[in-house]
């Protein structure tokens, strides 16, 4: 967790999807430790949610938990006026919440397996998205940034493709929206982790997969979601990037150098 305080985001109220395990939860610590106003988006892990919720609280964050099921439009849509209503405000969206489903194959690809990646990880940015705009035009501005990944840049590993395919379609999304938004103020851009330690690939990769990848990395290990967190803040302070509009930054140990 960084200790290093960035005056612009405190008093900030900021929705982060997918926040209960892994990266977002890291997210979630990271900017109400700042003294962000946090909406702490989560589906199917309440628990988790809860346990994150009740750190952020002891150590004197504001949080609010908002429920909703990722692969519906109309639920991210409520979960961003949730999140702004409750705050009375909404200055930053983090879109998170996303998955691989399950490890298949092209030969073995399904419309069903395609909907579901697709809906998950493209859908659900572009839903919570299209609802915060309004909100974020209040402001006079804010930021968004989405979460893609290192496979949108490097065909993904076997079985993963179509993930990699969405996180690409996301990568994108980032671009054209930050050409239409910074008009408003506000500022798109992206991250893209490389390979990091969380529930994620405890779900999805195996031991030989994880050893596979970690030979790939020059620094020797696999990430942290806090290693993330920096990058996240950093892109969430007018002060510290205001002129950075549309751009993905890769945190992956040097794995991959774009």
């Amino acid at each position: 967790m960084t200790t290093l305080t960035i005056p612009d985001l405190a008093g900030k109220a900021v929705l982060i999807t997918g926040a209960s395990t892994g990266i977002g939860a890291a997210l979630a610590k990271g900017f109400a430790a700042q003294g962000a106003l946090v909406g702490l988006h989560y589906n199917s892990s309440g628990d988790a949610a809860q346990a994150v919720a009740k750190d952020i609280e002891a150590a004197g964050g504001k949080v609010v938990l908002i429920k909703a099921d990722a692969n519906h439009s109309k639920e991210m849509a409520c979960a961003v006026d949730e999140t702004a209503q409750k705050f009375g405000r909404l200055d930053g969206l983090i879109n998170n919440a996303g998955g691989m489903v399950a490890r298949v194959k092209y030969e073995d690809m399904t419309d069903a397996h395609y909907d579901a990646v697709m809906d998950l990880n493209g859908r659900s940015v572009l839903a919570a998205c299209t609802a915060a705009i309004p909100h974020l035009k209040r402001q006079n501005g804010g930021f968004i940034i989405n979460t893609t990944s290192i496979a949108a840049r490097n065909g993904a590993s076997n079985g993963a493709g179509i993930y990699g395919s969405s996180k690409a379609f996301v990568s994108n999304v980032t671009r054209g929206m930050a050409k239409e938004l910074i008009a408003f103020g506000i500022r798109v851009n992206a991250v893209a982790p490389g390979v990091i330690d969380t529930p994620f690939h405890e779900r999805y990769s195996t031991e030989a997969q994880m050893q596979a990848m970690l030979a790939t990395i020059p620094q020797g290990r696999v990430g942290t979601a806090e290693d993330c967190l920096g990058t996240f803040l950093f892109l969430a302070s007018a002060a510290l990037s205001g002129y950075i509009i549309g751009q993905t930054i890769e945190v992956n140990g040097g794995q991959l150098m774009p």
